[in-house]
């Protein structure tokens, strides 16, 4: 049986290259490559790397990172597995933003250097343990070969080399350039889990206090010598252009510069934003709309549906299931829906870009560094060592920093003036031209037999593929393996069929949303379970565990969750439990047990949820967890408001006001147990995302006996 629970992984296995060498100025560089070629180049004296530590003589020790930080807690966590094995403090490491470069940077499973999909510590816990190990073995050796003594008898200790034996100690900066002569060790030994001092145990986010104090410096933040500031506003129809501009009454506000026209979209300059908007707001533009001015989100859906009569392209075929379904006594089809979603940020998108001495620099926040370096030299015309990101924090994303199509703009933009120019979206422009997650229609079947267990089931995705158009390669014969990720979840099935239907739309921008894959099948795969659980008169937990009794992570994920949650427990009247268990991310498994109420006019109040995951190997407990709550909190804005709908080809939706996110006052508490089970880490970024939507819908089915089978659960979802 094809295996259809995660996303490509073909990198996962690529092996890592260690690379030394002296850093500049002096002192031990380490290195980490996926290319055995850059190990041939290394002894060449040039060091490529994708990843490295340098060992200042003073002491300093600077980790270039690879990942990007966008609040999930990549800038602790990596350093916590270097920490570990240098044998130094936590705090003492400083971090750097890397530079966009593939060939140093690239990501051993994406390829690209990229951080998104759950997958930095799943690709970092290895190697980056390994440079670690390796610059401490260099560095006794290095105080070894000073004191005249064997490097066995000499230990690693909090940034010091110790001899046993006298007990002398040297610091680490003072024989950092004398490990740079060391050879890189054939064998790295890593530590022994029994003895670490940092990994599974909770540390302070390295990133907390400059983002306390205000100090931390996202990509909107960034001031240059000289540097205007720009509002703009593209073309409200995906494919429009300008017509026309009339600009007498910008020009006239004070503080306005400039007002720049590209082929799609104005930008009105001013020295700073309210000028800038002020302006903005006082252009009368005109557009041709294109060919998509009549798109409408309602004719959408029905061509989705419509789409669903075709046959798919086969992910899954194991049995007989047409057959079983025949001859089962009781049988049960559903169709499931899901809108689309914007990505809606909290720092809203932004690009600085200055062209000047034949060069193109852009400062911003992205998650895909050379893609933004790549879209950057396109638009300003440039070869691309001849174009420079400088990456930033960034404000959130969830997917959407991964596009470059901001870059492009302000680059565009940046060539018609001889200064460096800020472009930042405005919170409706950023709703209304994202690169959206894409709607899905699904329809499945599955039977049970006389003991309520599931023989038979069929399970048809239809919707448009972004992975097609950012890893084009990874869609072989019309299947996109994203598509069904989890799209049988974690259960024991003996008949199944699991198929694609690609249906695109290009009157708007589609890609990657919080969860990729696995958002929208585990809303739809744990949905049809609790109905067929209901169908077979069992409890819908216990159902659960019949159909993962060989998946002993599993079913202790359960038991906890059962045991924390107060499963069972009677609850007030207009009030339900409900259950979604996900199995992903390379291995992570997670419960979400939701308490939702719902009110007489149908609204949904979601109280308290409880959360039991099991993500292999944990690293830091309290990101775990403020990933899991984070995550839950941003599944249950889609869950109750997330819905973009488009008229005439124009989104309807502009700011919070019409695209909502819980607030505070509506945020239910939740609480987060965690299992450490393995020798490696798996994704928790977008889990806790993915499996609070079905367990919100069942819970409002438990509380009213009302099925939902879309999102999101509004009022009047509810009552028709």
């Amino acid at each position: 049986m094809k295996h259809v629970s995660d996303r490509p992984q073909a990198g996962l296995s690529r092996r890592s290259f260690l690379l030394a060498g002296a850093a500049a100025g002096g002192g031990l560089l380490i290195g980490v490559s996926f290319d055995p070629a850059s190990a041939k180049e290394a002894a060449k004296q040039t060091f490529v790397p994708n990843a490295f530590i340098r060992i200042e003589t003073d002491g300093t020790i600077i980790l270039t990172m690879p990942y990007v930080e966008m609040g999930q807690g990549t800038y602790t966590s990596v350093p916590m597995l270097i920490a570990e094995e240098l044998e130094v403090d936590l705090d003492g490491i400083q971090l750097e933003h890397a530079p966009a470069n593939d060939a140093l940077y690239g990501h051993p499973i994406m390829g690209a250097q990229e951080t998104d999909g759950s997958l930095s510590m799943r690709a970092a816990w290895e190697p980056m343990r390994q440079a670690g190990a390796a610059a401490r073995m260099m560095l006794v050796s290095a105080a070894a070969v000073r004191w005249g003594v064997e490097a066995a008898d000499c230990h690693a200790e909090s940034g010091f080399v110790v001899h046993g034996k006298t007990n002398r100690r040297v610091g680490y900066g003072d024989i950092a350039a004398d490990a740079a002569t060391m050879s890189i060790p054939e064998q790295v030994v890593l530590k022994d889990p029994s003895s670490f001092k940092l990994i599974g145990t909770p540390q302070k986010r390295l990133d907390a206090p400059q983002k306390v104090a205000g100090a931390t410096q996202y990509g909107i933040d960034v001031r240059l010598p000289g540097m205007k500031i720009a509002a703009v506003v593209a073309s409200p129809v995906l494919g429009g252009q300008v017509t026309s501009v009339d600009d007498g009454a910008t020009r006239k506000i004070a503080g306005v510069r400039d007002v720049i026209r590209i082929h799609d979209a104005v930008a009105v300059i001013a020295d700073h934003w309210a000028a800038a908007k002020k302006g903005l707001d006082a252009l009368v533009v005109t557009w041709d709309d294109g060919p998509n001015a009549q798109f409408s989100t309602a004719q959408h859906m029905i061509n989705l549906e419509n789409a669903a009569h075709r046959d798919g392209v086969v992910a899954v075929q194991k049995g007989d299931v047409a057959g079983v379904f025949s001859r089962a006594e009781r049988r049960l089809e559903a169709d499931y829906r899901l809108p689309i979603l914007a990505h809606a940020p909290m720092e809203p998108l932004n690009c600085t870009a200055h062209i000047h001495d034949g060069k193109c620099e852009v400062w911003l926040g992205t998650q895909a560094a050379s893609r933004a370096q790549k879209a950057a030299a396109a638009a300003a015309g440039l070869p691309l060592d001849r174009v420079e990101v400088h990456n930033q924090y960034l404000g959130g994303s969830f997917g959407r920093r991964a596009e470059a199509d901001n870059v492009t703009q302000a680059v565009l933009i940046a060539r018609q003036v001889d200064y460096p120019v800020k472009v930042i979206w405005s919170r409706e422009e950023d709703t209304q031209h994202d690169f959206y997650r894409p709607a899905y229609f699904n329809r499945l079947k599955a039977s049970l037999d006389s003991e309520g267990h599931i023989t038979s089931w069929f399970h048809r995705v239809v919707g448009p593929s972004p992975l097609a158009r950012w890893l084009p390669i990874a869609v072989q014969n019309g299947l996109d393996p994203d598509a069904v990720t989890s799209a049988t979840g974690p259960y024991e099935l003996s008949d199944i069929h699991v198929d694609y239907v690609r249906h695109e739309d290009h009157s708007f921008q589609s890609g990657f949303w919080r969860g990729v894959g696995t958002t929208h099948n585990v809303f739809i795969v744990e949905g049809f379970v609790d109905e067929l659980a209901a169908l077979s008169g069992k409890d819908p937990l216990e159902f659960r565990r019949e159909h993962v009794k060989n998946n002993p992570r599993a079913l202790a994920v359960l038991d906890k969750a059962v045991e924390e949650s107060g499963w069972g427990t009677p609850l007030p009247e207009g009030t339900g439990r409900g259950i979604s268990l996900l199995q992903d991310f390379g291995g992570t498994i997670l419960v979400h047990i939701a308490e939702a109420t719902v009110d007489d006019a149908g609204a949904v109040r979601v109280s308290k949820v409880t959360s039991v995951v099991d993500c292999g190997k944990i690293i830091n407990p309290d990101t775990v967890k403020a990933q899991i709550q984070g995550g839950a909190i941003f599944g249950l804005s889609a869950a109750l408001y997330g819905e973009i709908t488009f008229n005439n080809g124009r989104v309807d939706q502009g700011n919070f006001d019409t695209y909502a996110a819980v607030r505070m006052d509506e945020a239910p508490r939740v609480t987060v147990h965690l299992i450490d089970s393995g020798d490696k880490p798996f994704g928790v970024g977008e889990s806790g995302t993915s499996g609070i939507g079905p367990a919100v819908a069942n819970a409002v089915y438990a509380a009213t006996g009302k099925r939902v089978r879309q999102l999101p659960v509004t009022p009047e979802l509810l009552k028709s």
